[in-house]
């Protein structure tokens, strides 16, 4: 009983060790499986050492050592696998060869086949694609309790003489199985508990960083405002439960809340040094209140006593900074400092993201300001010489042919969105089509084969228009027969492709150049909105016809639905 407890005394002086290794950077990997070689390096290194502290710190009983060896040589091939445990088992009998006694052959090789036992355990559990097995302490416990156990059978075979090594078997086979079984298992206990910190830690910081994600999407993409940074403020400092928080531009307080609101007043200037420092520097500051002293810059009673600076990033350097602030009387979490970090990241990608939204925002309006230019002038100039040759035999039509010069420019100039409706486009183009119709006469014919229950999809506005002008004024105008543009679609269960085809077939075949650049824009917008295969499709058969066609998907956004007949009257 006696050697029970001594041994049993050793082993808490290795697991006190190994408790404060498990406070250390240097034992964090353990907490995880890796079949990487630096992590294979680690195990054997650190339960060597343990093998031969075992060792060393063992007791002498008639020329031998009853000792905890095993316990670093089954951990090592438990995790480490089947070579790592014999070469720490190996280089723990090697160790132990050394200090003589009549069992130091045994001691050796029973040394090499326990690590290797561990690695062989290590080795089943992976086949059965368990190694969530080689965290449990039961498994420690009793993978050591059999390799104890056979220990102590190659004392008997190998150590001699037979009576001498009997006898200290019986004297220190229990105390041993039971101590060294026991240690594995607490040994494994502690570095399944560092893991399952490590594990929460993880998914505390991640819901957290979740969190905030969520609750603060879209906020920026209106800009760097007071308005906005006052929001983000208040939910980081929700979220994070830090003294206060404080968002800056580089020249101003943007927003304050929390601990010492009452002087940091948003709109006032910047005063804080580290503040200042940071913006130059383009560095994370953390000034703790104790290695790195902070004293507030406006209020002398201010409470608050340590403060982590991060920069803002925008596309051309710093726009500001994001302060996590504590009070004098508590510590600043690592986990909020880490945070801090995140957040800082994840509110310059937002910025950065809202300047590219309000860009695109900015080019599509750009586009579609070239599309209603690109109307030429020659078009209401015709379209005036129509009218005034029309109002003479004719006054009524030609009032009709103004509301429709009326409702076209009209619609025109003011269209701003980037969406619109099929009924919407078919509206705008049959303002377009009806002085076209007066201005060729019988010349010109126009079949719309469109369905109506297709007037809600949605596709860029001022896309058919510049298809049809572009049929007309290089197609039908060059004709001296009977021009003809047919409008239809086609259908699959999940898009509809509408094409637009005139008899002329004078198509040259570039989108790009020249007079193309309507069509070149519709098609870059098409490819924007839907995706690259969207974009138009131009089929033509010389001196025949030709044919421009796109597809759109069915289920686009829903937008409020306007009562019109989308068919007005056709000619």
């Amino acid at each position: 009983m006696q050697l029970v407890l001594s041994l049993l005394q050793q082993m808490s002086v290795s697991l006190v060790i190994a408790y404060l290794f498990s406070k250390s950077p240097l034992l964090r990997p353990l907490a995880n499986y890796s079949v990487r070689l630096p992590h294979k390096v680690l195990i054997y290194v650190i339960f060597s050492c343990f093998c031969i502290l075992g060792t060393y710190v063992g007791l002498d009983i008639d020329d031998a050592i009853a000792n905890t060896r095993a316990v670093g040589a089954v951990l090592g091939g438990l995790l480490g696998g089947p070579l790592v445990g014999f070469l720490v088992g190996l280089t723990g009998g090697l160790h132990r060869y050394t200090l003589g006694g009549f069992t130091d052959l045994a001691c050796a090789i029973s040394t090499t086949c326990e690590g290797l036992l561990g690695g062989l355990v290590h080795w089943r559990l992976m086949r059965a694609n368990r190694v969530d097995a080689l965290f449990k302490p039961r498994i420690a416990f009793f993978t050591t309790l059999y390799a104890e156990i056979l220990q102590m059978v190659i004392i008997l075979l190998v150590a001699t003489p037979f009576e001498q090594a009997l006898q200290l078997v019986r004297t220190i086979a229990t105390p041993m199985i039971l101590a060294n079984s026991c240690g594995a298992a607490l040994f494994i206990s502690m570095i399944r508990d560092q893991q399952r910190m490590y594990e929460k830690f993880s998914r505390v910081f991640s819901a957290k960083a979740l969190t905030i994600a969520n609750r603060t999407v879209g906020i920026m993409t209106q800009g760097f405002t007071r308005d906005a940074s006052q929001k983000i403020a208040h939910i980081v400092q929700e979220e994070t439960g830090v003294g206060a928080v404080a968002i800056t531009d580089t020249d101003k307080i943007l927003a304050f809340i929390g601990i010492g609101e009452e002087h940091h007043k948003p709109g006032t200037p910047i005063t804080s040094t580290i503040t200042l420092q940071a913006i130059a520097q383009n560095k994370v500051l953390f000034a703790d209140g104790n290695r790195q002293p902070y004293r507030c810059s406006i209020s002398p009673s201010c409470q608050l006593g340590s403060v982590l600076v991060i920069p803002l990033q925008g596309d051309k350097g710093v726009i500001g900074t994001i302060k996590l602030y504590e009070p004098k009387k508590r510590l600043f979490l690592k986990i909020n400092h880490t945070l801090g970090e995140g957040i800082a990241n994840l509110l310059s990608q937002q910025l950065l993201s809202g300047r590219l939204e309000q860009q695109q925002r900015l080019l599509v309006q750009s586009e579609l300001k070239l599309i209603q230019a690109q109307i030429n002038p020659h078009f209401l100039f015709n379209t005036l010489n129509t009218i005034s040759a029309i109002t003479r035999r004719d006054p009524e039509r030609a009032r009709q042919l103004l509301l429709h010069l009326s409702r076209f420019f009209r619609k025109n100039l003011k269209r701003q969105s980037d969406l619109a409706t099929l009924q919407e486009e078919q509206e705008h183009c049959q303002s377009y089509l009806e002085i076209e119709l007066a201005r060729f006469g019988e010349r010109l014919t126009v079949q719309n084969e469109i369905p109506l229950q297709l007037a809600q999809l949605q596709l860029p506005s001022f896309t058919l228009q510049p298809l049809i002008e572009n049929a007309i004024k290089h197609g039908i105008s060059t004709l001296l027969e009977q021009g003809r543009i047919r409008l239809y679609a086609e259908e699959t269960p999940e898009l509809v492709r509408l094409c637009v085809e005139d008899n002329a077939g004078a198509w040259q075949g570039d989108l790009t150049g020249g007079d193309g650049l309507g069509m070149n824009i519709v098609d870059r917008r098409l490819k924007s909105a839907f995706g690259d295969r969207f974009g138009l499709d131009v089929q033509s058969e010389p001196e025949q016809w030709t044919r421009v066609s796109f597809s759109i998907p069915k289920a686009p956004r829903p937008l409020p639905r306007r009562q019109h007949d989308p068919h007005p009257d056709r000619r």
